[in-house]
């Protein structure tokens, strides 16, 4: 009898973690708002996210649908940076997100004169950027026209009459240097 009350005693202490543990896994709840649970206009404004949307955790989530809600009252022009910057950030791997986040963070860390001198630089760049045509800053960088890479590197040789071919360069030597 003892046995076997000592044999209830141990199954209950093994067996009454177990179950408190099991019922805390089935008491997790899943991540709201669910995608399938926003209004069909904040689905249309977050579709670049949706492919995202169920690797996102709360936070996040409930800070794009404040977004989606103000949408309709930014300007136009803010509306389309809001879209293509969604559009860039869904293309961004894991990865470059979380560095992302990183740069944000340590940003948001600096003193405020040092901030400062950051944002100054972003916005020299941002302005350079923008007097070049047709050029975004998530462009990749343009490959050099074939005609002007092999002017710049090409080393003239003379020709049999001993003249150098026009629109070429030619090749500092000794003696030319000398002249």
């Amino acid at each position: 009898m003892a046995q076997a009350l000592v044999a209830l005693i141990v199954s209950l202490c093994l067996a009454v973690p177990a179950a408190a543990a099991q019922v805390k896994a089935d008491t997790k709840k899943p991540v709201r708002p669910a995608w399938s649970e926003l209004k069909p206009e904040q689905q249309k404004i977050l579709a670049p996210l949706a492919s995202e949307w169920d690797h996102m955790d709360a936070v996040r989530r409930k800070r794009w649908v404040e977004i989606a809600d103000k949408y309709p009252k930014m300007k136009p022009q803010e509306q389309q940076r809001l879209q293509k910057r969604m559009v860039d950030w869904a293309k961004l791997t894991p990865e470059q997100r979380a560095a992302a986040r990183d740069k944000y963070q340590a940003l948001k860390k600096l003193p405020p004169d040092k901030r400062k001198e950051v944002t100054a630089q972003w916005q020299r760049y941002q302005r350079s950027l923008a007097q070049q045509p047709d050029f975004s800053p998530s462009d990749p960088p343009a490959p050099p026209d074939p005609q002007t890479a092999e002017e710049a590197t090409a080393v003239a040789t003379p020709t049999p009459s001993g003249t150098t071919p026009p629109g070429t360069a030619t090749a500092a030597t000794p003696a030319s240097a000398a002249q």
